[in-house]
């Protein structure tokens, strides 16, 4: 695919204006792809995400506390306290900074940073502005800061301009800087008597994160939180990036309000998908959607929280709406073992319990295998022959209190097509939930199958929860059945998507494609161009448009007609239209020279009346059997380009049924789009019509993602509506397009 696009010209010139922009930033060594600072794609941006060395941030040798305190009853009394606990906890030699205080706590005390006794890895500032002390930071060469001051970006343009200020004082200075408008949540006494996998933590606002931290109650472990604030400088994504390399990491769950970048946080989420680690996000704060083009259909179909949603799914980040499906998510993507089988199956001691279940897992998207009638006869050998036991798997109760209980557990853990073991307990009824918990801990122990349990009971007190089933670091345990199947369909998904991830970025185009020149002339900076200009474009792209003319009289459209073939279209042509159909701008099924000739009068007296220019008027070849679709580029506030393909026609601002994706991608997410569409139907074939050419379809969707990384600098806004995909092998033709220009 895309071969006749993929060209031999180099972007030198867009890679030296990156690296005169000053990328290439001094401070704290990076790893990772460091040596590969020249991957970059065609329009100048990296493929690759360099990795900060954060590992003196969260173990420093040496900390400096700028402001520090010993006086009672003044708030940086407290932080100084809590710091020099911490920095005990992590081996680090403190070194409080105060003009007028000899001490701090017994230790001496520096009167400025200029009289650190040592090279400092990590200073606290403890002051209401930041920015003096930054460049004094700067002259010791200190490697990272932390700012608490709030009163910047999170208050108002006068903020955000002083958070700038600070931010390019940073970026001068070599060091890394966290906050400002920050927390102490990075120094917080987590647990080392926890084993496994851990959970590492990113919030931008420190008090969401609580939920996850307290995992460590539970027996989860935690190995990181990162408090990131209104990211001056270090951001959430410099965080996923480090962390995803980090091996005591099993998963990452991050609380996002807004990014700061979007380029860089798919980045770091490529980063993560290439080692398998799952990303978790809550994702608040949605962006406004960018001003677009009224004309645009694309633009319609897409508002700013769809593109990031889609962008995360893209990179395997998995997206949850509550801090309590971050923590349940997050914890069983962490500690789970890869799933041996998709099927999931619910056993319970109730009928309706077990069917209410299993009704939520199917809407969830689960599969739940019927057993085999092997299987099922194997199981009424210990559970009564009048109750189901096809999945779910009603036990009745009195079974799982004595020794029946742990063999059916182990036989359906047998079947071969079940991977996940449900069991919901809707509240204690000891002795027998005693039993059957023990038994689901013994099971899960010795077996590489997921065990789950839902511990329904509101008080949450009960030995068999808080001893047995916490005690175990193989059953998962959950409070709720929605939380449950959230995150059992997460860890499946994730698994999935990482045994078949192969790297947008890796398929980037690294040249432009002489397509790039002839396309460059055909701009036109702030204007939209004509239907006539716009298909010249998609043509140099090599995407098929109609045999069609461009005519500025009667005569020559008869003319033209004759040449293109009856029966024929005639539409008027211009930089200023966009809807043409609402205008009467369009002429369909014509058939004769004089039908030619009436309509062409009657486009030109519509487009005069309505005061509207014209470069001529198309006279185009009518194509009629296919499926209508639209596919186009808009140009969104954090991810720069995006491609959208959807149903078209008259009806896609009603049907509203698109897929969007990030450029670059693969023939695979291209096909994974089509997948996306609740009426993909129509593209295998309905009610006696042939399947359309899918392949086609797929070369035009990533032909324009060609021209989004080419042109991504000069096209606000590309509207492909409709491009008619016709019967399988006949190919995709653009009837109609639009290009706005930036």
């Amino acid at each position: 695919m895309l071969g006749s696009t993929h060209g031999t010209l180099t972007t030198d010139s867009r890679r030296a204006r990156v690296i005169a922009c000053g990328e290439q930033r001094p401070g704290p060594a990076v790893h990772g792809r460091a040596d590969e600072a020249d991957d970059l794609d065609v329009s100048g941006r990296p493929l690759y995400a360099d990795v900060p060395d954060l590992a003196r941030f969260f173990r420093p040798e040496s900390v400096a506390v700028i402001g520090a305190s010993d006086a009672e009853g003044r708030p940086n009394t407290g932080i100084t306290r809590q710091l020099l606990a911490w920095a005990e906890r992590v081996g680090a030699r403190v070194h409080p900074v105060h003009p007028t205080r000899p001490t701090v706590f017994g230790l001496p005390c520096a009167g400025s940073v200029a009289e650190l006794p040592e090279q400092i890895d990590l200073a606290v500032l403890l002051v209401a502005d930041p920015l003096p002390v930054v460049e004094e930071l700067a002259e010791a060469k200190v490697r990272f800061a932390v700012a608490f001051a709030s009163g910047f970006a999170e208050t108002g343009e006068v903020g955000a301009e002083a958070q700038r200020r600070l931010s390019d004082a940073v970026r001068r200075s070599g060091l890394r800087l966290l906050g400002p408008n920050t927390n102490l949540n990075a120094f917080e006494h987590f647990r080392e008597d926890l084993t496994g996998p851990a959970i590492a933590l990113i919030t931008q606002s420190g008090h969401q994160g609580r939920p996850v931290f307290a995992l460590q109650e539970l027996g989860i472990r935690l190995s990181h939180w990162a408090p990131t604030g209104n990211e001056a400088d270090l951001e959430c994504a410099d965080f996923i990036s480090w962390f995803a390399e980090r091996p005591e990491v099993g998963a990452i769950a991050c609380y996002v309000e807004g990014l700061k970048d979007g380029r860089a946080f798919l980045l770091a989420a490529d980063r993560a998908a290439r080692r398998a680690v799952p990303v978790v996000a809550v994702k608040v704060g949605r962006t406004e959607a960018g001003a677009r083009t009224a004309a645009s259909h694309t633009g319609k179909l897409t508002g700013a929280d769809d593109v990031v949603d889609a962008a995360m799914r893209q990179y395997g980040v998995i997206r949850v709406d509550g801090l309590d499906e971050l923590q349940d998510t997050a914890a069983l993507l962490a500690r789970a073992r890869a799933p041996r089988a998709d099927g999931v199956a619910v056993c319970s001691i109730s009928g309706g319990t077990g069917a209410h279940v299993a009704d939520l897992a199917t809407a969830a998207g689960l599969w739940l295998p019927r057993l085999s009638e092997a299987k099922q006869a194997e199981l009424h050998q210990w559970i009564p022959e009048y109750l189901g036991v096809a999945n779910p798997v009603d036990n009745g109760g009195h079974p799982v209190g004595d020794e029946r209980g742990r063999k059916i557990i182990d036989a359906i853990l047998a079947d071969p097509a079940v991977g996940v073991l449900i069991c919901p307990v809707t509240g204690p009824f000891p002795p027998l939930s005693d039993r059957l918990v023990a038994d689901l801990v013994q099971a899960a122990e010795e077996t590489d199958k997921l065990v789950c349990v839902v511990w329904g009971s509101p008080v949450g007190t009960e030995p068999a929860y808080r001893e047995v089933l916490l005690g175990s670091s193989r059953v998962a345990t959950f409070r709720t059945v929605g939380n449950c199947l959230t995150a059992v369909r997460a860890w499946l998904e994730h698994h999935r998507f990482a045994s078949r991830y192969r790297s947008s970025f890796d398929e980037a185009p690294r040249t432009l494609s002489p397509s790039f020149r002839k396309a460059e002339a055909l701009m036109r900076p702030g204007c939209q161009l004509s239907e006539h200009a716009a298909k010249q474009l998609l043509r140099a792209y090599g995407i098929r448009v109609p045999r069609e003319q461009l005519v500025t009289s009667a005569a020559a459209a008869v003319r033209a007609a004759a040449q293109v073939g009856y029966p024929v279209v005639m539409k008027a042509s211009g930089g200023r239209l966009a809807h043409k159909t609402e205008l009467g701008l369009v002429k369909i099924g014509l058939t004769s020279a004089s039908q030619v000739r009436d309509a062409y009068r009657e486009l030109t007296d519509i487009a005069r009346y309505e005061g509207v220019p014209l470069d001529g008027v198309l006279v185009c070849q009518m194509v009629e059997q296919g499926v209508e679709m639209v596919v186009g580029v808009t140009h969104d506030e954090l991810f720069g380009p995006t491609v959208t393909v959807g149903l078209g026609g008259v009806l896609v601002e009603v049907l509203r049924d698109a897929a969007v994706r990030v450029p670059p991608f693969g023939e695979e997410q291209a096909r994974d789009m089509l997948d996306d569409l609740r009426g993909r139907a129509l593209l295998d074939g309905v009610r006696g019509r042939p399947p359309a050419d899918r392949e086609a379809l797929v070369e035009v969707v990533l032909r324009v993602q060609r021209m989004a990384l080419e042109l991504g600098d000069h096209i606000d806004e590309l509207d492909i509506n409709p491009l008619m995909v016709l019967p399988h092998g006949q190919g995709a033709v653009a009837l109609d397009a639009l290009v706005v220009c930036r």
